[in-house]
């Protein structure tokens, strides 16, 4: 049986908070024989994580293009929010971002795709075709990255959403009552956090978080 997903223009929702950005993205995927002959429609365009999830739900698009470091609603909640509200859509990150742990926490969230800002764009062009025929493709920068740093800690999503609560300065009471477990079970989670990232206080496991790029400092505003 064909797949009619082939049969017809890919469509892509771009995300970005930089509208330059936004627009050279488009220009470039909208072009006939960049990325495919026919060219890519981008059905939608988000400036935030909250448009980008509400614009993934209305157009269900092949490929979603996010920037993981969005006002309202941080990267990498938006990758579990869409795979839960459109699992065909292929998530793919465009990035400044180049710390060891936001590389390794993206790959185990399995997305589709992660390329740097900082490199060429012909290496996304090119490989856009490969991702969305149901492959994975990690920039060469990013890969470079992961191989100097091999046993970089990989948090749970639970894990990851408890290390944002406790960055945000919430208490276990309040990381329970948000998380619908009890403050029992966060004060497990947090002593795993910080035995994993062999950290020995909060303070330690803030500065860690924050150099590793495990949270982005401008979703905390």
């Amino acid at each position: 049986m064909v797949d009619s997903r082939n049969e017809k223009t890919l469509t892509v929702v771009i995300a970005d908070d930089h509208q330059i950005v936004r627009q050279g993205l488009r220009i470039a995927l909208e072009t006939p024989g960049i990325v495919t002959d026919e060219g890519l429609n981008i059905v939608a365009e988000a400036e935030n994580g909250f448009e980008a999830l509400a614009e993934v739900k209305v157009h269900q698009p092949d490929v979603l293009l996010l920037d993981i470091s969005m006002p309202m609603s941080g990267g990498a909640e938006v990758v579990l929010d869409v795979q839960r509200w459109s699992p065909k859509t292929r998530i793919v990150i465009l990035t400044g971002i180049n710390a060891p742990g936001q590389i390794a926490q993206l790959l185990e969230a399995n997305v589709s795709g992660v390329f740097s800002k900082g490199d060429d764009l012909s290496e996304l062009y090119q490989n856009l075709p490969l991702i969305t025929q149901g492959g994975r493709y990690i920039a060469e920068s990013f890969e470079a990255v992961l191989q100097a740093q091999p046993n970089t800690p990989v948090l749970t999503g639970r894990e990851r959403q408890t290390l944002n609560m406790i960055v945000a300065g919430k208490t276990n009471k309040e990381i329970a009552q948000q998380l619908v477990i009890s403050p029992k079970t966060v004060d497990k989670h947090r002593t795993s956090l910080m035995e994993k990232l062999d950290v020995h206080s909060v303070a330690e496991l803030l500065a860690y978080a924050f150099r590793e790029g495990l949270i982005d400092p401008d979703h905390l505003l």
